[in-house]
């Protein structure tokens, strides 16, 4: 199935149906009167978060979403049906936008959460409505209201735990496909990961989501290489596992590079909790490897973990470390929400 993170599509409420103007005309009824009904109301427009969708691919093919108008009065006091709504289903962690691509409307963090975009037009009223003792026989009814309409974007972010960045050939994918079951393509030339990929990771008898973005380039931020489109994928990830090509000329170089995009993404994006690992520690001498070590040391004022995504050394202790940032981030958020009873409390 092919990844579709973003999708346009054009939605409109359905119209109101119109009052009926009616009078009661019976044999051996001796005074009739009014007795149009009220127009149905039109169907409105929702978006509604579910689970077992993880792509915005359906919207592809079908970008028109309308409503049906509400049925229309008539005599006897028989009032219109009204329009059934219609709900467009999308994957949890979707955000709904204006048409200009900036204005968030409403951002659909978990499976059912949903909400109206587009409201129904109300019926009109008959002309029984309008009937009092000073107007006995009204000649006129209501039209229903016209419906909303309006273009809006669906952006979806990956629900993640952990988000894996770096620069293109890092190893990222090489990595995912070593600590969990997902597939990504792993190919010797840059942007081989073309789509976010997600893989389940097990360390120390629990569990976690890792996503692996494409890999940045300096001057994503200004639509370079991939640019940062994917980066709104990891910004609700708990923590990132920075990786770099320790093979590389110059790797305080490479981090600086991923951290100069990250604050020109998003000043929060690149506040989040990171981790940063020396990967292909297989492919260098160990000279090598001390001398690098502590280059990075002296100039970024940092350590990063040592690990090989192809021999798995190192890959369990930053597993296990990114899985203790997430829990962390979880018992804080737990506590953060009115009425939740901490797991570990005790009576």
């Amino acid at each position: 199935m092919k990844f579709l993170d973003q999708a346009k599509v054009y939605v409109r409420s359905g119209n109101g149906g119109a009052g009926a103007v009616s009078f009661r005309r019976e044999k051996f009824i001796e005074m009739g009167g009014p007795d149009g009904g009220d127009g149905g109301k039109g169907g409105d427009i929702w978006v509604e978060a579910v689970d077992g969708l993880n792509t915005l691919i359906d919207y592809r093919y079908q970008q028109h979403f309308k409503a049906a108008t509400g049925g229309h009065g008539m005599g006897r006091l028989r009032a219109g049906a009204n329009s059934p709504d219609i709900v467009l289903k999308v994957p949890a962690g979707t955000e709904i936008l204006e048409e200009d691509n900036e204005t968030v409307i409403a951002d659909l963090a978990k499976a059912g959460d949903r909400v109206r975009i587009a409201k129904g037009g109300n019926g009109g009223f008959g002309n029984a409505y309008f009937k009092s003792a000073t107007n006995r026989a009204p000649r006129h009814a209501n039209p229903g209201q016209e419906g909303e309409e309006r273009w809006i974007w669906l952006r979806l972010k990956l629900i993640a735990d952990a988000g894996l960045v770096g620069l293109p050939n890092a190893g990222k994918s090489t990595l995912l496909a070593a600590v969990s079951a997902a597939k990504p393509k792993i190919a010797d030339y840059p942007f081989t990961t073309l789509h976010p990929q997600l893989g389940v990771v097990r360390a120390a008898g629990n569990s976690f989501v890792l996503a692996d973005i494409p890999g940045l380039i300096e001057g994503a931020h200004e639509g370079h290489g991939l640019g940062t489109r994917f980066l709104g994928h990891v910004e609700r990830c708990a923590v990132l596992l920075h990786l770099i090509d320790v093979t590389g000329e110059d790797p305080v170089a490479a981090y600086r590079v991923i951290r100069k995009e990250l604050k020109a993404y998003s000043p929060l994006l690149a506040e989040k909790d990171e981790i940063i690992a020396f990967n292909k520690i297989d492919a260098i001498s160990e000279e090598d490897l001390a001398a690098k070590l502590a280059e990075f040391r002296k100039r970024a004022r940092k350590t990063p973990l040592l690990i090989s995504g192809a021999t798995g050394k190192g890959v369990d202790d930053a597993m296990k470390k990114l899985l203790t940032i997430i829990e962390n981030a979880k018992a804080l958020a737990r506590k953060d929400q009115p009425g939740v009873i901490s797991e570990e409390w005790r009576p």
